[in-house]
């Protein structure tokens, strides 16, 4: 089950990715632009993702996803950290939050980073 410190390590191993404290939590950026979140004591995961994607994810798994009230209108979905598959699953939602984030020059230098067909190492920048 990955945890809060799984989620920094990751989420730091993303090129030009830096932690800041906002909104008294753990926030992650690209480039200066927010991807990812550790809200409710670091117990889930907050991320990007259009909202199409996300009404199917949390009608799908709706005991891993769901989405905040304050975060409705926003392109934002929250995951439990307990009820991840593993830290393959969690790669892959922070990779993902990333390249909706992260400026052109940065998606040009990793065009495989995150997506499926890549493995352990893919990070490495």
């Amino acid at each position: 089950m990955p945890d809060a410190e799984d989620v920094r390590r990751i989420a730091l191993s993303l090129p030009d990715t830096t932690e800041k404290t906002a909104w008294s939590m753990p926030t992650f950026r690209v480039a200066g632009k927010m991807f990812a979140t550790l809200p409710e004591d670091e117990t889930s995961l907050a991320v990007r993702c259009p909202k199409e994607e996300r009404d199917e994810l949390v009608l799908a798994e709706p005991e891993k996803f769901w989405i905040a009230g304050h975060e409705a209108q926003f392109a934002w979905v929250r995951a439990r950290l307990a009820a991840l598959e593993g830290e393959d699953e969690l790669r892959d939602i922070l990779a993902d939050s990333w390249r909706q984030a992260a400026p052109t020059r940065l998606l040009e230098a990793h065009p495989r980073l995150g997506l499926p067909a890549g493995g352990p190492g893919e990070f490495e920048g």
